[in-house]
């Protein structure tokens, strides 16, 4: 394992790798905590690796994460330290087809990763048997509680043997999530990476925040992405429709610039990511769906393009830049409309921004702040145009996204804002009732018993359809026939003596 990581650059442990990994490795309970980008997957990945029997039927370990993007990622790093042992490590998350990772589930595999909609789904369907699994590790356990994952996680440890290891891994640790551990960690170790008195916020990131106007927003955007030493950047919106609007602006702007969010399907969410690691593109405009575990290199600057709705949204947000001791800067654009909701957020954190000064895109200060070269205006020159390769340069990946094949299934994997994607990403209709005719607001019977009397307009526009003024009702033996239907005269909107004397009582 050291090889293969030496092979990546990883030589030096961090903080929470060193606390975790002695005790990881003995076989006990660990509740462990550090800051977003800090290593923590490697924290108790690699003491899983170490600790499984390679090469059975039936999966040894599950690492369960709260979203799609977290659990890609902690795949993929598995497969790097696990790489010369052998190790079979597969994802099960939803929006792809399920063939494969059933597939794959028979051929065996040493540890799954996943998110609970999908794990579950699997279970139930009696393709994924977790009777011999040994350890389990619940990442990022306070998204899981945000996202309302708390039942799923319940009923996948219930099919757990009790005799296992359990490591809980989170940034943050609420109540709930203490109370968590209790009830399904035995004697656990809690492991801090950092001191109590430090700022939850990342160290390693410069933080810049300013009151905005929100119809200056996408020129103070534009001339931000000209800043110097600008690498990749990710850009957050509140609003999925917001990341749309967004990042077509900074297309028309001439930057290379993709959206992910809950509404797009799950190829189109990983080729924007792809071209985004891959440098095809080098804006990223997202949804909080891509401010858990998503670990990119070279990630300079965070643009919370809308406030943040909490402290710890905040703290993902910009742990996307500052990673692996790398430094980073982060922008924050607070509206008018944000700022009560922004000081709560400075005050939690202790942050030295509590009154955010007022700025434009044509403030001397913004352009001194960030390194935009002076002259900067919100396009960006045609002759920077086209360096990169685009979102388009990436192939789209056909994954069978059950959202749109396979509809007969049931997938509950959520994201960030509460979206339910997949195959219930959108609500069903409901079947047409038969409606029943009507004659001056009650039912006239027909051959149907316990007919529902449909609404009177309803049955206004039904009467209008009729041919010839009539209506067809049917008898009890099946036979159409056709009665007279009487009209009531009025004058001057009040009925006519002659019309109430024409109309007559009808036998049902």
């Amino acid at each position: 394992m050291a090889d293969a990581l030496e092979a990546e650059g990883i030589v030096q442990a961090f903080p929470i790798q060193e606390l975790a990994l002695p005790i990881a490795l003995g076989g006990h309970d660990i509740i462990g905590q550090a800051r977003t980008g800090t290593g923590k997957t490697l924290a108790f990945g690699a003491a899983l690796l170490q600790r499984i029997e390679h090469g059975g039927k039936k999966p040894q370990a599950l690492v369960v994460a709260p979203t799609r993007e977290l659990a890609l990622q902690v795949t993929d790093d598995l497969l790097v330290a696990g790489g010369k042992l052998g190790s079979r490590v597969l994802s099960v998350y939803g929006g792809r087809a399920y063939e494969p990772q059933i597939e794959a589930l028979r051929e065996g595999v040493d540890v799954v990763v996943g998110t609970p909609g999908r794990l579950l789904d699997l279970v139930k369907q009696k393709h994924l048997d977790l009777s011999q699994v040994g350890i389990l590790v619940l990442d990022e356990a306070d998204r899981m509680l945000d996202l309302g994952f708390l039942p799923d996680i319940e009923r996948i440890v219930e099919r757990i043997p009790a005799k296992r290891q359990t490591m809980l891994f989170s940034a943050t640790m609420p109540g709930e999530i203490v109370a968590l551990s209790r009830r399904y960690l035995t004697r656990p170790t809690n492991v801090r990476a950092e001191s109590h008195t430090e700022s939850d916020a990342t160290p390693q990131v410069v933080q810049h925040v300013f009151q905005a106007h929100q119809m200056d927003k996408p020129e103070m955007l534009a001339r931000l992405l000209q800043a110097e030493g600008r690498g990749l950047t990710m850009v957050f919106c509140q609003t999925k429709r917001a990341c749309d609007r967004v990042a077509a602006d900074l297309a028309q702007r001439g930057f290379s610039a993709a959206a992910v969010h809950g509404d797009l399907g799950q190829g189109q969410r990983e080729r924007a990511l792809r071209a985004f690691r891959n440098g095809k593109i080098d804006v990223l405009v997202a949804t909080d769906v891509a401010a858990r575990g998503l670990d990119v290199d070279d990630v300079t600057h965070v643009v919370n393009y809308e406030c943040p709705d909490s402290a710890d949204t905040y703290v993902h947000r910009i742990g996307r830049t500052g990673r692996a001791g790398k430094e980073g800067i982060a922008v924050t654009l607070v509206d008018w409309a944000d700022l009560t909701r922004w000081k709560l957020i400075n005050g939690t954190l202790d942050l030295p921004f509590g009154a955010p000064e007022e700025t434009y895109s044509t403030s001397p200060h913004f352009f001194e702040a960030l390194g935009i070269p002076a002259g900067t205006k919100g396009k960006l020159p045609k002759e920077q145009r086209g360096e990169r390769a685009g979102l388009d340069a990436e192939e789209l990946e056909d994954i069978g996204e059950t959202g749109k094949i396979r509809s007969h299934t049931r997938d509950r994997d959520r994201d960030h804002d509460g979206d339910h994607d997949g195959e219930r990403s959108r609500p069903r209709r409901r079947a047409r009732r038969p409606r029943a005719r009507t004659r001056g607001g009650k039912p006239v019977a027909t051959g149907t018993a316990g007919a529902e009397p449909a609404a009177p307009e309803a049955a206004a526009d039904q009467a209008k359809a009729d041919d010839g003024g009539h209506d067809a009702s049917t008898g009890a033996g099946g036979a159409e026939r056709k009665r007279s239907r009487s009209r009531r005269r009025t004058r001057g909107g009040k009925p006519s003596e002659r019309g109430e004397a024409a109309e007559a009582p009808q036998s049902a």
